[in-house]
């Protein structure tokens, strides 16, 4: 029954009671909306490379040598020689080495040129290994391995011929096309930069440079490609290499020694730390986020407190047929607090199911173009704390209009 008059009275006020509801659906879908990006986002990022116990460039910060290696964000401050990077692959304590060797694109993707062990020994998530839905390795000079979103966005397909690109821009007039590589090998989704990456050999790099200068082609250029493949072409130096060590144990005595390396100035990083440090830098951002959806909330709530104590001053004739048929005070207090609480509910069931449907519309957006893989357990972890929040928060801001209930109550008696 108590249920019953706390809904029916809010039927006899269903114009304001739906434009209360709307107020507090929008800003209940915004509160929810950025605290589930944010988590997704962060997610997403730590996910990005897992198994990798230390990552090398040359000498530089932490975050620009993480960005560049792993996210293919910016550039890098210098090369490793090859001597180099095999002196600390050959160590004891490494058990694989990954060497990553950046600066072409294709049509704004960027061109990675590695090993096959890059295959066999890269992972992400939770030491998920890459998987490929077409194809295989690179084997050949000229082979190249494509990520999933290159493979979708540009219709490509196993057998297709591309031509790479000096430089990073998506437009670009020096081209590699007396050189174009095979497509052997398309990988499988996995929501991280390797989607939207080309792969190709260290020595095909090396081959489609072999004859120019300075990020100029030399003229007049004779090589063949029959030449290229009996040629023993051994980069002379990479971008940064990703190394897999035996022990965990000596993670930071092999980081100690690397960063101390004599022969040319090298940066160890552990990938963990680092992306710690990236989102410290985007505290700031988070929480002006937060801060902005909770005063937006607060609006509501404020709205909802207004339209029901304007609604007690249109009540006080209904007040007083209640405390005529034996209503308490107290009564009448709780039956203000329950309707509140029903608009509350009503508005978080409204935001979650509009939050699920937007995500369902633009889960394949965000995956293409953020490669943002969305989940939907939108109550969950905090989520739910956020729910219980505002669900006190209503209680809180219905206070006063109950209160006022209480008030009449006493003084119709």
């Amino acid at each position: 029954m108590f249920f019953r008059l706390a809904a029916k009275s809010l039927l006899n006020r269903k114009g304001s009671v739906v434009l209360t509801i709307l107020a507090m659906s929008v800003s209940i879908f915004v509160l929810l909306g950025v605290e589930h990006i944010r988590t997704q986002t962060k997610e997403s990022f730590n996910s990005t490379v897992s198994g990798v116990d230390l990552i090398v460039g040359a000498r530089t910060g932490s975050l620009n040598l993480l960005l560049y290696s792993v996210f293919r964000i910016g550039s890098p401050t210098n090369n490793i020689d090859w001597e180099t990077y095999q002196a600390i692959a050959d160590n004891s304590r490494v058990a694989w080495a990954i060497p990553v060797s950046l600066g072409d694109s294709h049509k704004g993707y960027r061109v990675m040129g590695t090993s096959t062990d890059y295959f066999k020994h890269f992972s992400y998530g939770n030491k998920r290994q890459l998987d490929f839905t077409e194809g295989k390795p690179f084997s050949d000079l000229f082979d190249v391995v494509l990520g999933s979103e290159v493979a979708r966005k540009l219709g490509y397909s196993l057998g297709d011929k591309i031509v790479l690109a000096h430089g990073l821009g998506k437009t670009s007039f020096s081209l590699h096309d007396d050189r174009p590589f095979k497509i052997t090998g398309i990988l499988a989704t996995t929501g991280t930069p390797v989607d939207q990456t080309v792969h190709i050999s260290l020595q095909g790099i090396e081959a489609i440079h072999i004859d120019w200068q300075q990020g100029v082609k030399m003229p007049g250029s004779t090589i063949t490609t029959d030449q290229l493949e009996s040629l023993a072409l051994q980069p002379k130096t990479i971008t940064a290499f990703m190394l897999g060590l035996n022990s965990r144990m000596a993670t930071f005595r092999v980081q100690r020694n690397i960063n101390n390396y004599r022969k040319e100035p090298l940066s160890a990083i552990l990938p963990g730390v680092a992306l710690s440090e990236l989102w410290q830098m985007m505290g700031l951002m988070e929480n002006t986020l937060r801060l902005i959806s909770g005063l937006i909330l607060m609006a509501a709530l404020l709205g909802l407190s207004a339209m029901m104590l304007a609604s007690i001053r249109e009540r006080e004739h209904e007040i007083h047929l209640l405390r005529v048929i034996g209503a308490s005070p107290v009564f009448l207090f709780l039956i203000i607090e329950m309707e509140a609480l029903l608009i509350s509910l009503l508005s978080i069931l409204l935001a979650v199911s509009g939050l699920y449907l937007s995500l369902g519309l633009s889960s394949d957006f965000l995956a293409a173009n953020f490669s943002l893989h969305m989940g939907r357990s939108l109550l969950s972890g905090n989520k739910l704390f956020f729910v219980l929040l505002i669900i006190g928060a209503t209680i809180i801001a219905a206070a006063l209009p109950s209160f006022f209930a209480y008030k009449n109550a006493r003084l119709s008696r």
